[in-house]
């Protein structure tokens, strides 16, 4: 089995999808709209098949959302090298993204940083 795709609800549709884009190389389809429920949504693809799908909603709840809250906590994306995970860091830093740590070696030997992305989402940048 593997995991067909993640979803998250997002407030900012476009920019959601336009964040994912610029800093993760997505692609994006066309979006999709229901006229009867106002749902919209797209569906992002990443280099390796793996697919994230943003929607909207006019009736979400948008709950606070704490460092460490259960649940669903962080994306993580591989991006290839420490130096493109530096870079990368840096871009968003510049861009004005919170970073929560690193570029750093974990205890369990991961080369990482994490940032607080779209909408308060956590952001995992990795190796």
């Amino acid at each position: 089995m593997k995991i067909e795709h993640i979803a998250m609800y997002v407030n900012d549709l476009a920019g959601a999808r336009d964040f994912f884009v610029k800093y993760f190389d997505a692609i994006a389809n066309d979006e999709y709209h229901n006229p009867n429920t106002n749902f919209r949504s797209y569906f992002l693809e990443f280099g390796d098949g793996a697919r994230l799908e943003i929607m909207n909603h006019p009736n979400m709840q948008d709950g606070e959302k704490g460092i460490r809250r259960t649940g669903m906590i962080h994306l993580a994306f591989s991006i290839g090298s420490k130096e493109k995970v530096d870079e990368l860091t840096q871009r968003l830093e510049k861009d004005g993204y919170e970073v929560l740590s690193g570029p750093r070696t974990t205890g369990d030997g991961y080369y990482e940083s994490c940032i607080v992305g779209i909408e308060e989402n956590q952001i995992e940048i990795t190796i």
